[in-house]
């Protein structure tokens, strides 16, 4: 009986020890890689050009230095703006802060007939605004889907303009006001991030420059007059901005 049951023992633990010669071994299992989450954070130059139009609108509130209040009308001035902008942001979590400061060249031009005022006859005065250049300086606020930034903006504004008035028949100069003016700015933009320290996007802005007295020199054949004009600005551009700043934080 004990030699049945030696030799009973001695074949399960050779069963055993062939089915586990037969298994096979547990296959090696890479650990996940790791996916970048896209930084914000950093300093950043760039450069932006797009289209922008203006909208003017003129009153007369003095002329040859006596009182004198007529509307002149109203007219368009667009063109191309071109420029660059720096800035600083900051991200916590997927909310992205920024402060930025942009300087543009502008060349939006624009003119019409004045309908209610005129100097000699109907139809003689012609009014002209030029949008010469502009700054914005602005803080964002933004919420980024790791490279992709949605963001608007706010603050404040500044351009550089030349009025004038011109006869009709002859575009002869009558008088002109080059000026400075500050406002407001509110805006948004769309930024993508297509390499650690680089991105792309497009931002539109709406520039409000309040209603502004100025005083227009007489031109040699002209005479001098006092005119408020309120103007709007409404302005699409592409923008590339490099980041300094260290590289994207990985994450499992």
């Amino acid at each position: 009986m004990k030699k049945l049951f030696m030799i009973a023992a001695s074949v399960a633990l050779a069963s055993t020890s062939a089915n586990a010669a037969d298994m096979a071994a547990r296959p090696y299992t890479k650990a996940p890689p790791m996916a970048a989450l896209y930084d914000w954070s950093g300093f950043y130059v760039g450069a932006n050009g797009g289209y922008a139009s203006s909208r003017n609108c003129w009153n007369f509130e003095s002329f040859a230095g006596a009182p004198f209040t007529a509307g002149q009308g109203c007219h368009d001035a667009d063109g191309a703006v071109a420029g660059g902008q720096i800035g600083y942001r900051w991200q916590s979590a997927a909310f992205v802060f920024g402060l930025e400061a942009q300087g543009n060249w502008a060349d939006l031009s624009g003119s019409s007939v004045s309908s209610p005022a005129f100097v000699f006859a109907p139809g003689d005065l012609t009014i002209n605004s030029k949008l010469q250049a502009f700054g914005l300086f602005t803080g964002q606020v933004g919420y980024a889907w790791n490279n992709v930034l949605l963001y608007a903006k706010g603050g404040a504004a500044v351009v550089d303009n030349r009025f004038y008035h011109t006869f009709t028949g002859t575009n002869t100069l009558i008088n002109s006001s080059d000026n400075t003016t500050w406002g407001a700015t509110v805006g948004a933009g769309l930024e993508v991030g297509f390499a650690p320290n680089w991105s792309i996007g497009v931002e539109y802005n709406h520039l409000f420059m309040e209603r502004e007295t100025f005083s227009f020199a007489a031109a040699p054949l002209g005479v001098a007059t006092t005119n408020s004009i309120r103007q709007d600005v409404d302005m699409v551009t592409a923008r590339i901005n490099y980041r300094f700043g260290g590289p994207a934080i990985a994450r499992y």
